[in-house]
């Protein structure tokens, strides 16, 4: 069993930046795939980021490359995501995810086919 806890959502303006936090627990966590996903109203799920605890392997959705970034805190079961240069288009819930499917079968397939998810985080960026 995974518990994730989402923090850091919030409103901003275009072009500012957030910092979202997933705190992870439970056991042998190392076996997941971390990811980040977000739902816009209206719209599919869509995957943003992803990362390994061990070794820090890291990839990302199109629309979010060069602006985002996901990390980890090992010590702290903390995974992040910084985001930089935020649009419109990136309003979305924000959920954190522990897949127990491969890093490259998450960032292939851009799904978290079965695991852990949070409860999601609000993200709103204004024009």
């Amino acid at each position: 069993q995974v518990q994730l806890v989402e923090s850091g959502g919030g409103l901003v303006q275009a072009g500012g930046s957030l910092r979202l936090s997933c705190a992870a627990s439970g056991r042998t966590l190392s076996r997941y795939a971390m990811g980040w996903f977000r739902q816009a109203p209206g719209k599919e799920r869509e995957f943003v980021a992803a990362i390994t605890w061990i070794g820090g392997s890291t990839h990302y959705g199109d629309s979010v490359k060069g602006r985002f970034t996901i990390s980890r805190d090992n010590a702290k079961s903390t995974l992040h995501l910084q985001m930089n240069s935020l649009k419109p288009e990136d309003t979305a819930v924000y959920y954190c995810a522990a897949c127990v499917d491969t890093i490259v079968v998450v960032t292939t397939t851009r799904s978290c086919r079965s695991g852990y998810w949070g409860q999601g985080t609000t993200v709103t960026v204004s024009s």
